[in-house]
């Protein structure tokens, strides 16, 4: 008989884990829609829950005013800036492409400046490979603004015409954000008690995400934007065109590790030099080399930390895959599943030593 009852119960329990895994694949798929709100949410509430908590303990504890004031500061240091930045790339790029389809900016004459102050054998080079028509090129890199512009159009016109939706992914965002920071950690203690893993392993996974995401956000995040502004001055003072579009391009190529910014700012100054502009293409390599790289080196390992660090392969990969996959929120996703990764099989490698040991004690 109590074989029996034993059998039912380990049947029943069975079920009903098969019932839990189902309803939760249920909601997920119910709120997949949001997934880019909720998972910013769930950022924010991570990155700014120290800082709620300092100021509930300042305030007497009163954690729902702490999470409402936090909130009107993410608003109004980070969301309206974004939203007002994104607003200025789309009008520059604009201006951008109907100066050089109107001839203000002259490509032709650019890139003819360019190959005359080439090497002769490199001209000659040029000239076999039928690439010295540089109205070809013209109309080649202008088709190519034009589709790059109006892919950035579309996308700002299924926005206007999505407002609704956007407004309410914001809001779910905002409003998510509000009680993480006010009841994240009774949330979280509920996530540590239900999931069906060890308490030492459980806990240094779930400590070690939210500290991957801190680093990530901070790592990433405040370098890209300190990148970007300095590019974008930089840009402004040497007279460049589009300033802010070139800015804010450095500023999202910085999340590759390495290559990022040069990317924008070596083919400048490379034209800088080969067309006579010496001053300004130095200061575009010094600027480049010692402002802009600097504060990857410096700041990088000071915001994330030494514990943190991946190699940058594993960065450069996980970052691209992450973008590829989830849009721009991958510059989270990828870092941070690489991370756990890395962190998973270092713990599986921790357990066999350990385990090992252990026999060869025995």
């Amino acid at each position: 008989m109590k074989d029996g009852e034993t059998r039912s119960f380990r049947f029943e329990d069975g079920t009903f884990l098969v019932v839990v895994l189902i309803v939760t694949l249920l909601f997920g798929w119910l709120i997949s829609s949001y997934f880019g709100a909720i998972l910013w949410g769930l950022v924010a509430a991570i990155l700014f829950e120290p800082a709620t908590q300092r100021l509930a303990e300042r305030m007497g504890g009163r954690k729902g005013l702490a999470a409402a004031l936090v909130l009107l500061m993410i608003l109004a240091l980070i969301v309206m800036p974004a939203l007002l930045l994104g607003s200025s790339l789309v009008q520059e790029a604009a201006t951008l492409y109907d100066r050089i389809r109107s001839g203000q900016i002259d490509i032709p004459g650019m890139l003819s400046q360019l190959r005359n102050a080439l090497p002769s054998g490199i001209r000659r080079f040029i000239d076999r490979q039928g690439l010295s028509d540089f109205e070809s090129v013209r109309r080649m890199l202008g088709s190519g603004v034009a589709s790059g512009l109006q892919d950035i159009a579309s996308r700002a016109l299924v926005v206007g015409q999505g407002a609704l939706s956007f407004l309410a992914a914001l809001g779910v965002m905002l409003y998510l954000t509000f009680f993480l920071l006010k009841d994240g950690r009774r949330y979280g203690n509920m996530v540590r008690t239900a999931l069906p893993l060890r308490s030492d392993t459980r806990d240094r996974l779930i400590d070690h995400f939210v500290v991957v995401v801190r680093a990530t956000m901070k790592g990433t995040v405040v370098v890209a934007v300190v990148q970007g502004l300095l590019g974008g001055v930089i840009f402004w003072l040497l007279g460049i065109e589009g300033a802010l579009l070139w800015g804010t391009l450095m500023g999202f190529l910085s999340l590759l590790p390495a290559v990022g910014t040069g990317i924008i700012w070596v083919p400048v100054a490379i034209y800088l030099l080969v067309t006579g502009a010496y001053v300004k293409g130095a200061i575009m390599i010094f600027c480049g080399v010692f402002i802009i790289g600097l504060v990857d080196n410096l700041l990088r390992p000071i915001l994330v930390g030494r514990d943190t660090r991946m190699p940058d392969f594993v960065v450069l990969i996980a970052t691209l895959s992450g973008l590829e996959l989830f849009g721009l929120t991958g510059f989270i996703v990828g870092p941070v599943i690489a991370a756990l990764f890395i962190a998973v099989w270092n713990m599986a490698i921790e357990q066999r030593a350990a385990a090992t040991v252990g026999d060869t004690a025995e």
